[in-house]
């Protein structure tokens, strides 16, 4: 009978850990990433301080922003003598703890970046295999709220590549599992470049495409045509969202698709191609990270990010919503809200002409007439059988339909 007893409640314990880590995600994370922006190179501990500072006054915060995540650059270039991480000792050398508590004194949650294998991306022997528990304790030492595992290197006694789908699934389940026996809230966000059908049940939120065009690797870029022989494709905010696309029937219930952080601000996107993007990852369902420069926003830059309309479709937890057709380089994207309200998306993804496109309410799946404000200028239409709408290059019509 004691075994019995002991048996159901390990039982228990497991599937409340479950419902306790998809719980912590209801909607699509929101907040800061300093990558796109900073790269590993310019990021620094007062770099960080500001931006904690300018999330939590500037309005960012209370748009949904809440997580400040900072990525590459942060860590040592060596591991301690004992396996632990160590804080670069020039750029951030009053180490993490007191960014971790300054943002929750700023009402912000704290995250990091780190690597399950033996290198980070730059070849730095920095990686948690083998020793996962000893760096996820000293995580949980220092607050951290948020863990962005990135499979950068595996360098083991193996023949060619040591990432096999078999270990990465076999490290990122390890991970998992140690993070339920702590028994801390922190936010998985697995980042392995693409998507995998064991994703939904270890993480909140995961990779499915490669880096975005950034600021840091030289620029975004909107779309790319010949996308069958270029790789810039794969980088722009076009492609990236086709792909992103492919996983969109597994999101949901606390589980989220990451196509990577925003490229919004200063990172070579101009106005258009910003406020396209930004409605494709609020229809998309995406979690929303920034990677702009939160100290230096213009006033077009912080109206756009901070769009109450976009964000509330955007953590709508009803679907991804998803690609429904293209024609004469305009596309359309859907997402179907709560009480019976629909968000769609239309884009002109050509590069040197304005469309005329006109939309009838049986494309957009309308049995009836419906009505229908524009998520960026507030206009109020009727749709009916047959809108026309006049959409620049690479710029979007983003409505609200009831």
């Amino acid at each position: 009978m004691k075994n019995l007893i002991l048996i159901v409640f390990s039982l228990f314990f497991s599937v409340t850990t479950a419902q306790d880590f998809k719980a912590l995600c209801p909607g699509p994370p929101m907040g800061w990433n300093s990558w796109n922006y900073f790269g590993k190179n310019s990021i620094n501990e007062d770099i960080v301080r500001e931006c904690i500072e300018a999330i939590a006054e500037s309005g960012l915060k209370d748009a949904g922003y809440n997580f400040v995540v900072v990525d590459g650059g942060w860590r040592d270039t060596k591991l301690a003598d004992d396996g632990s991480l160590m804080a670069h000792p020039v750029k951030f050398p009053h180490g993490i703890k007191p960014l971790a508590d300054y943002a929750h004194s700023k009402g912000l949650k704290f995250g990091l970046h780190t690597v399950p294998g033996t290198h980070d991306c730059g070849g730095d022997e920095v990686g948690a295999y083998n020793i996962e528990e000893l760096h996820i304790d000293q995580f949980i030492d220092w607050g951290v709220d948020f863990l962005k595992v990135d499979r950068c290197k595996l360098e083991l006694d193996c023949e060619g590549n040591c990432w096999t789908e078999e270990k990465t699934e076999e490290i990122y389940r390890k991970w998992r599992k140690i993070l339920d026996e702590k028994g801390r809230d922190i936010v998985l966000s697995i980042s392995a470049y693409k998507f995998r059908e064991w994703n939904p049940e270890i993480c909140n939120m995961s990779r499915t495409t490669g880096d975005i065009g950034a600021k840091v690797s030289g620029g975004g870029f909107f779309t790319v045509n010949d996308k069958g022989n270029n790789p810039k494709y794969t980088r722009s905010v076009m492609g990236i969202a086709h792909i992103n696309n492919e996983a969109a029937k597994f999101a949901g219930a606390g589980y989220w698709n990451d196509p990577d952080m925003l490229a919004v601000g200063d990172n070579g996107l101009n106005l258009a191609e910003q406020q396209s993007h930004f409605a494709l990852w609020c229809i998309m369902s995406s979690p929303l990270f920034l990677g702009n420069d939160p100290r230096n926003m213009s006033k077009a830059e912080k109206n756009l990010i901070t769009n109450k309309t976009a964000i509330s479709i955007n953590q709508d937890p009803t679907e991804q919503g998803k690609f429904i057709y293209a024609e004469d380089g305009v596309e359309m994207w859907k997402k179907d809200l709560r009480n019976g309200k629909s968000a769609i998306l239309v884009i002109n993804t050509t590069s040197d002409q304005k469309t005329n496109i006109g939309l009838s309410r049986a494309e957009l799946g309308f049995d009836k007439g419906a009505n229908a404000r524009d998520v960026y200028t507030e206009k109020k239409y009727r749709l009916s059988d047959k809108t026309a709408f006049i959409i620049d290059p690479h710029d979007c019509k983003f409505l609200l339909v009831e």
